[in-house]
């Protein structure tokens, strides 16, 4: 399926990722990921955001903390387009924060502890895939 949406208005049109757009604003990574990539996006649901403590959620969309957020948001974003053909071959990724996520494809494809639930949202700029939780990258503190 072919789309002639960027990553960010793919997300915006989904419907099921306010939560992710508004931290993407929150963290000033709209234009980032509006631009010419490729990327690929683990992308949280609004309900794996549900998950997350309220408190911590509006805590992290503060302007004080947008380096946190934003460490938090690229750890959700690998650079280069990679299908779930291509994932289910691997066993870890960089991210774009420097950190490694670490993939399993024995049952399904997991990242972390996330399950891809939906994989290969085409984008113009990338690739989305859908996961059930909000990734933390090891320097963060743990939320949910």
């Amino acid at each position: 399926m072919s789309n002639t949406l960027n990553i960010v208005e793919t997300a915006i049109n989904a419907g099921n990722f306010t939560t992710l757009v508004a931290a993407l604003t929150a963290g000033e990574l709209v234009e980032t990921l509006k631009g010419e990539g490729p990327f690929t996006v683990f992308a949280p649901t609004d309900e794996a955001f549900a998950r997350v403590p309220a408190a911590t959620l509006t805590d992290l969309l503060k302007p004080e903390n947008k380096e946190k957020l934003q460490a938090i948001l690229t750890y959700h974003v690998v650079s280069g387009k990679v299908s779930a053909a291509d994932a289910a071959k691997l066993t870890s990724a960089k991210t774009v924060n420097g950190q490694e996520l670490t993939i399993d494809a024995s049952s399904g494809v997991k990242i972390n502890d996330a399950k891809v639930v939906t994989p290969d949202v085409e984008a113009t700029n990338g690739v989305i895939h859908i996961i059930d939780a909000v990734l933390m990258p090891a320097a963060a503190a743990k939320i949910g």
